[in-house]
């Protein structure tokens, strides 16, 4: 095959991109227990494999071009407009809209940071802001930074297969950490656990739960 690949081997930025968000990603969620750390090293292996193909080598397209069929005249590193053969539309409608769903993703999940590490200075639980739709928003706001940047701004074999796998590990995460609240703060956690999802609002609450991500 001698299909020209574009949009790649430009390692260096796909190096800066790594580092600076795997630094955010240690730096905010504060991993301390075992548990903690697997759940950011998987993390941390998805946003190697998501930038090394993006900027670096477009392994999936390799894989796909030589191996599953996909023969076009010219292939881009993006998986969208490959598949679809929108060529540089569609690498920038699927750019566009991953970008808003990371944005909002980082918008949740710093300030669910800032809510939760509020409350544990004052040593109260949290229930107010964003933890009154969802319990875990900084999780929520995790997923759909991933989902936003790892399926529709640059799918690839690895972030695709890769993201329910990390949507599982929080999940045992979260039932973990719910069990250490409930032992500090007993009914009141247990009663805020029955009127509030784990991590997705219900559909009326979504408008609230967005606006709520930008209240600085």
């Amino acid at each position: 095959m001698n299909e020209l690949i574009a949009h790649s081997g430009v390692w260096i930025l796909a190096v800066i991109m790594i580092v600076v968000a795997s630094w955010v990603l240690y730096k905010y969620l504060a991993p301390k227990t075992w548990r903690e750390w697997a759940g950011a090293g998987v993390v941390q292996a998805f946003i190697i494999a998501l930038y090394a193909e993006m900027y670096g080598f477009p392994l999936t397209i390799y894989l796909l071009a030589r191996f599953g069929g996909l023969d076009r005249t010219e292939l881009n590193a993006n998986l969208w407009s490959s598949l679809l053969g929108m060529g540089e539309t569609g690498m920038m409608i699927s750019m566009v809209l991953g970008y808003g769903l990371l944005f909002l993703g980082i918008g949740l999940f710093f300030q669910g940071w800032r809510q939760v590490y509020k409350a544990r200075e004052e040593k109260k639980l949290v229930t107010d802001g964003l933890y009154a739709f969802a319990r875990h928003p900084q999780y929520t706001g995790l997923f759909i930074a991933l989902f936003g940047e790892g399926v529709v701004h640059w799918p690839t074999l690895f972030s695709v297969g890769l993201l329910p796998v990390i949507v599982f590990i929080y999940y045992r995460l979260s039932k973990r950490e719910e069990r250490a609240v409930i032992a500090e703060f007993g009914d009141e956690y247990i009663a805020y656990q029955k009127k509030v999802p784990m991590f997705f609002p219900n559909k009326s609450q979504w408008k609230g739960f967005i606006a709520q991500s930008k209240a600085f």
